[in-house]
């Protein structure tokens, strides 16, 4: 882990996505390549959202709010310690991505994209996750991508590990240290 540059704000980045979208991998690339701090959005999850998904009952708004505080909670923390950091998390809808945002100025976007065809074969292929395949078209009747006055950048996940990680740096204006 890396603090910010002496007289550089901290960095943090949220990786946005639904399920299956590459959001771990591409967050765990960027704190690997920027040696940041990386934490991922579902180990925040109250346990009743874990089951609820678990057992293919999409959360609501209502069961979104407490896990996204959490997050937002974490990045704050990050940022008043000057610590840059990348985490996961869905933020699927404007609304969410407003309140992670709230009283964060350090925070912005990583949108990452991909075919549905492609998440749904990577969910069905996934394993040791709560998340069920059936749950992906509840997600991107949700998703509401990122709009123009929110700060960050939507890249496609299609490509080698190597190239989607490459195409987000340049996206986000990060350069690796030396």
């Amino acid at each position: 882990m890396q603090a910010s540059r002496e007289g550089q704000e901290p960095d943090i980045v949220v990786v946005m996505g639904v399920a299956g979208s590459g959001k771990t991998t591409v967050a765990k690339g960027i704190a690997v390549s920027m040696h940041w701090l990386f934490a991922e959005g579902d180990a925040f999850h109250p346990e009743a959202n874990v089951e609820k998904m678990h057992s293919g009952v999409p959360l609501t708004d209502e069961d979104r709010w407490p896990w996204l505080r959490l997050i937002g909670d974490w990045m704050s923390e990050q940022e008043d310690a000057g610590v840059s950091a990348v985490v996961t998390c869905s933020a699927l809808r404007r609304v969410y991505r407003d309140l992670l945002r709230e009283d964060r100025p350090a925070v912005r976007f990583c949108h990452v994209t991909s075919p549905e065809s492609t998440i749904a074969d990577r969910l069905d292929h996934r394993e040791g996750h709560y998340m069920p395949p059936s749950l992906l078209p509840s997600q991107l009747a949700t998703l509401e991508p990122l709009e123009d006055d929110e700060p960050g950048v939507t890249v496609s996940g299609a490509g080698s590990e190597t190239e989607v990680l490459d195409r987000v740096l340049h996206a986000l204006g990060l350069t690796p240290p030396v």
